[in-house]
């Protein structure tokens, strides 16, 4: 049986030949995303051929810098002692030295108060803010280490009024339209507005990509339910987040996220360091798998590689890991319909996706086959996280491409001409001869008499071979 959780994975322009991102795809990889804090468009570009070469059902997520703050590009090193005070200043243009470290947001200094917190690169150096003047602060440095040009900069706690898009951004969502791209995941969304801003761009260029929030700070975490109205979903990106807030809360985070994302149909993904150590090693840690176990038990729709297909060592091995361990995991998961999911805008479909989705626990069906014209019915179907695969046959390509983000959904093209009859019988036919399901399997097929635009209207459950005996008739 296919998985039901997806695997997103980080693909480099270095590494993105046809065979290589086949391999990947063979092993489990649904979608792929282009991390363009490290890409100019022209390198994008030969990475998203090549997906497209591989298939045109992969989807491909467009991952943007968004506002951050980082040191300044330096032609040297800056290391550091523990219990050393150093100078810092917010100031473009100038390279960091001995004296002073600089960083790129000129509004630096007027946003941090003694006592506070900056983390750099990731949280490796610590800096404690003891004297506060007024062009400049004077830091002890919590731990020795080194400080390097155009690194991250995290202040744990500030609230930082940076633009949300940054040129860079503009430019590569444009492209991004220009060239079809399916999802642009926006980093450090802070509220609705900048889900909002980046919405006006597509609007104006009348594009239906989706929008993916990268919750990566307190005040997205705070603001998360007015995020949710605007956006397709959310990735929960734990790298920075678990720099501006306590590591220990990040499970408690995590957790309350993906039940929101559920309840509210919206695709949500757990992202960062899943299988870290795979960039150098061959094997996972036990921890690693069971951070990943735990994101497939809480209903993720999707776990997140970066690194480790980016550029580590075993990409390959990464994928058909996570693969493995959801597998296992989603055998053994409890069943769960949540009854505070949203309801759907048409009551008939409420209806008949319970029926359909409690068919699995109560009749154990073995797959839901239905067919969706902009994807809401699967979404409805997939947000009650049953335990087999729903196969949905879409009119529309991009809607294929999309629900690839969502828990279970496996999404094939059916010409808008298909009827009814012809729709059930090529989606059984496919799936039997691929062996995915038995002709003596029990299969729900959720489906309507009038027309793609009335949706759902009954909810059939018979062996396959007996719904193709009826089908010819």
């Amino acid at each position: 049986m296919e998985k039901l959780t997806k695997i997103v994975a980080t693909i480099s322009d270095k590494r993105c030949d046809p065979e290589f991102l086949r391999q990947l795809h063979e092993a489990g990889m649904d979608i792929v995303r282009l991390n363009t804090a490290h890409q100019t468009p022209e390198q994008a570009m030969g990475l998203v051929e090549n997906v497209r070469k591989v298939s045109n059902r992969i989807p491909l997520m467009l991952d943007t810098k968004g506002p951050e703050i980082r040191t300044n590009a330096s032609p040297n090193d800056l290391i550091v002692a523990k219990d050393q005070l150093i100078m810092v200043k917010g100031q473009k243009g100038f390279s960091s030295d001995d004296q002073c470290l600089y960083m790129d947001f000129d509004g630096f200094v007027g946003k941090l108060d003694i006592g506070k917190k900056i983390m750099i690169d990731d949280g490796e150096i610590e800096l404690l803010v003891v004297e506060k003047h007024p062009e400049h602060l004077i830091c002890r440095v919590c731990n020795a280490g080194i400080i390097q040009g155009r690194k991250s900069v995290n202040l744990p706690g500030v609230a930082i009024d940076l633009p949300s898009l940054t040129q860079k951004d503009i430019d590569f969502i444009e492209w991004g339209i220009k060239n079809n791209i399916d999802f642009i995941a926006h980093s450090f969304v802070r509220n609705k507005q900048d889900v909002l801003d980046i919405q006006k761009i597509l609007d104006n260029h009348n594009s239906p990509i989706k929008i993916i929030a990268k919750i990566e700070n307190q005040q997205g975490v705070d603001n998360i339910d007015e995020i949710l109205e605007h956006v397709y979903g959310i990735m929960v990106a734990r790298g920075d987040l678990a720099i501006e807030v306590p590591a220990e809360r990040i499970p408690v985070i995590q957790a309350m996220l993906v039940k929101k994302c559920i309840r509210q149909k919206k695709a949500v993904i757990i992202a960062t360091q899943m299988l870290h150590s795979m960039i150098t090693n061959p094997r996972p840690t036990r921890a690693e798998v069971s951070d990943i176990a735990t994101a497939i038990f809480s209903g993720t729709d999707a776990i997140m590689l970066s690194g480790e297909t980016a550029y580590g060592k075993y990409p390959l091995e990464s994928v058909q890991i996570m693969t493995r361990t959801a597998h296992e995991t989603e055998n053994s998961k409890p069943f769960l319909i949540d009854s505070k999911v949203m309801p759907h805008d048409n009551d008939i479909s409420v209806f008949l996706s319970k029926t359909a989705v409690r068919s699995i626990q109560k009749l154990n069906t073995r797959a839901i086959i239905t067919d969706t014209d902009t994807g809401k019915t699967a979404r409805y179907l997939s947000a009650f996280r049953g335990k087999t695969p729903i196969y949905a046959q879409c009119y529309d390509h991009r809607v294929v491409r999309e629900l690839a983000l969502n828990y279970g959904i496996y999404a094939d093209f059916m010409d808008v001409e298909t009827s009814k009859k012809d729709f059930t019988r090529a989606t059984l036919t496919r799936l039997i001869k691929k062996e995915e399901i038995k002709p003596e399997d029990l299969i729900v097929v959720m489906a309507g008499n009038f027309g793609k635009k009335s949706g759902p209207s009954y909810v059939e459950v018979s062996t396959a071979q007996n719904i193709l005996s009826t089908e010819k008739h």
